[in-house]
């Protein structure tokens, strides 16, 4: 009788071959996740701005002019600073927010957060009276694309 015997596994060049795939695929997501990683954290920095952004509507609605819509006047909340978590200060003036972030899990003090009040979403135009406000978004954090308008 004359039986062939039966494959008992994988050969070393599949072996090497499937190394070769995970190694390839590792390469690709782990900057991919590490970002995505990085764009979560940075949402803590973003939601520090929500009742700056409130406040702005506020001051807006109730005055007409932006200019008057500073931090710790007109409903605007007084400016924000601390040393601890990833938001270093917070700062309003003539509407503008200024998000500064500290150095914190891969984010940077350059990162910063600028949001402009707009009467048009996506572009910088100064709000007309009576108008709905939008608020534009710029600084290192859109560069890095951590945010986006």
């Amino acid at each position: 009788m004359n039986m062939k015997k039966a494959q008992q596994g994988f050969t070393l060049i599949e072996l090497m071959i499937v190394v070769a795939i995970i190694g390839i695929l590792a390469a690709i997501a782990i900057p991919a996740y590490q970002d995505y990683i990085t764009k979560a954290r940075y949402t803590e920095v973003t939601s520090q701005g929500a009742p700056f952004k409130l406040g702005v509507e506020d001051c807006w609605q109730s005055i007409g002019d932006i200019t008057q819509c500073d931090a710790g006047t007109n409903g605007v909340p007084g400016a924000y600073a601390s040393a601890n978590g990833a938001t270093a200060s917070v700062a309003v003036a003539d509407g503008v927010i200024t998000i500064t972030p500290n150095a914190y899990k891969n984010i940077v003090a350059t990162d910063t957060l600028v949001l402009t009040p707009s009467n048009t979403p996506g572009a910088v135009a100064a709000p007309v009276a009576g108008s709905k406000i939008y608020f534009v978004m710029s600084g290192g954090a859109v560069t890095k694309g951590w945010v986006k308008n």
